[in-house]
C-alpha cells in the first residue's frame, strides 16, 4: 500500500526542512504546497481560482499594506482561502494514481479540515503538524528574514504583524487539530522533533 506523507503548519515553522529531512531518511521524493501553488497559476484560470491570484503579482509596498491593514484573524482567513484553491491540485495529486506512489507534501495548505475530507483507497495517508508556541523565537526568525526572505523591505511595525498573525495561525493549527484529531508537534531541537515525526509516520 503507497504511503502519502503531509506536513502542515504556520510559515516559518521548518515544514520545509522537516519534509527534505524525513524525505532524505525515507528516501521519498516530496513537493511543497508553494511550488504547486505556482504552477496552478500558470495554468488554470484566474475566475475558476479566484483566491489563489488575490496577491499572485502584489508588490513588496502592496504587501506591507496589505498587512498593516488587516487584522490576524483576517489575514489567517486570506491564506486559508487561498490554500483551499490550493488544495483542489494537493487533492487531485493525492488521490490520482500518480508515478511517485510513496511521497511527502508539506506546506501551509495542508489544512486540518481539508485532510479530514480525503477519502482515498488503497493508501495510507500519515499527516502531522508543526507548530512553534515560542513567541520569541518566532519573533527572532521574523525580524531576521521576514516570513518570505525580505526583512530588511520593511519596517517593524510590519514584522510584528506577522509575527502577531504567525502566532494567530499556530493558535489555528493547534485547535484544528485537536478537533480532528491529529498530531502535532512543536518544534524546538530540530533533530528531536524529525526523530519525533519519523515516529509519528511510522
Amino acid at each position: 500500500m503507497n504511503k502519502i506523507i503531509l506536513i502542515g503548519g504556520s510559515p516559518i515553522v521548518g515544514k520545509n526542512y522537516a519534509a527534505r529531512k524525513v524525505a532524505e531518511s525515507l528516501k521519498l521524493p516530496w513537493i511543497s504546497t508553494d511550488t504547486i501553488r505556482e504552477q496552478m497559476r500558470k495554468i488554470v484560470r484566474e475566475k475558476d481560482f479566484p483566491n489563489l491570484f488575490a496577491h499572485s503579482e502584489a508588490t513588496p509596498e502592496m504587501a506591507v499594506e496589505f498587512l498593516s491593514k488587516k487584522s490576524a484573524k483576517e489575514i489567517v482567513k486570506h491564506q486559508n482561502d487561498e490554500s483551499l484553491d490550493v488544495w483542489k491540485s494537493v487533492k487531485a495529486l493525492i488521490e490520482t494514481d500518480y508515478v511517485w506512489g510513496n511521497f511527502i507534501i508539506e506546506g501551509v495548505a495542508v489544512l486540518p479540515h481539508l485532510v479530514k475530507k480525503l477519502s482515498v483507497e488503497n493508501k495510507e495517508i500519515k499527516v502531522v503538524f508543526l507548530v512553534d508556541d515560542n513567541v520569541e523565537r518566532v519573533r527572532k526568525t521574523i525580524f531576521t528574514r521576514g516570513l518570505w526572505d525580505d526583512a530588511d523591505k520593511y519596517n517593524d511595525d510590519v514584522k510584528e504583524k506577522e509575527v502577531e498573525w504567525v502566532v494567530e495561525f499556530n493558535n489555528y493549527i493547534i485547535k484544528e487539530s485537536k478537533k480532528y484529531s491529529f498530531p502535532v508537534v512543536k518544534i524546538g531541537d530540530r533533530r528531536k522533533y524529525i526523530d519525533k515525526i519519523k515516529e509519528l509516520i511510522k
